[in-house]
């Protein structure tokens, strides 16, 4: 038997359309970031946001990895590359999914023409930290 969970901060219920989610700024300069209001109703437990671009990347973002407990991004429309410290690269496709752990090393290299993707990420207030490429073979 499971046992008893303590029970969930409260939080207030967000719902967002087209017209009331906010553009706000965000950590990339080709994607616009479209703000989903889960941040306010969760007091910064959770944030929630589109993230689109209409052009392709220019060029790689870098070795980084985010400050955080989990990264999750779901593909909307096109594809994105990415590659992670262990060697491992991964072409996120539409439809598909991707849980990136807090503090895991990552590089986005290419992403389609059109891009979509929805992130969730926790804690709202998500740092992201430039570093070194890993020393690690490819696979």
């Amino acid at each position: 038997m499971n046992a008893p969970r303590d029970p969930l901060p409260t939080g207030q219920l967000a719902h967002a359309t087209a017209q009331t989610a906010p553009q706000v700024p965000g950590r990339r300069e080709f994607f616009k970031y479209q703000d989903l209001l889960v941040a306010q109703a969760t007091d910064g437990r959770m944030k929630a946001q589109i993230m689109s671009a209409s052009k392709g990347m220019s060029q790689p973002t870098g070795w980084h990895y985010h400050v955080c407990e989990a990264q999750f991004v779901y593909a909307l429309k096109g594809w994105v590359d990415l590659e992670f410290e262990d060697g491992r690269k991964i072409r996120l496709n539409q439809g598909e999914s991707l849980l990136i752990p807090g503090h895991l090393k990552h590089n986005e290299t290419a992403t389609s023409d059109e891009l979509e993707l929805l992130e969730v990420v926790l804690p709202a207030d998500m740092g992201t930290v430039a570093c070194d490429p890993p020393t690690v073979t490819q696979k």
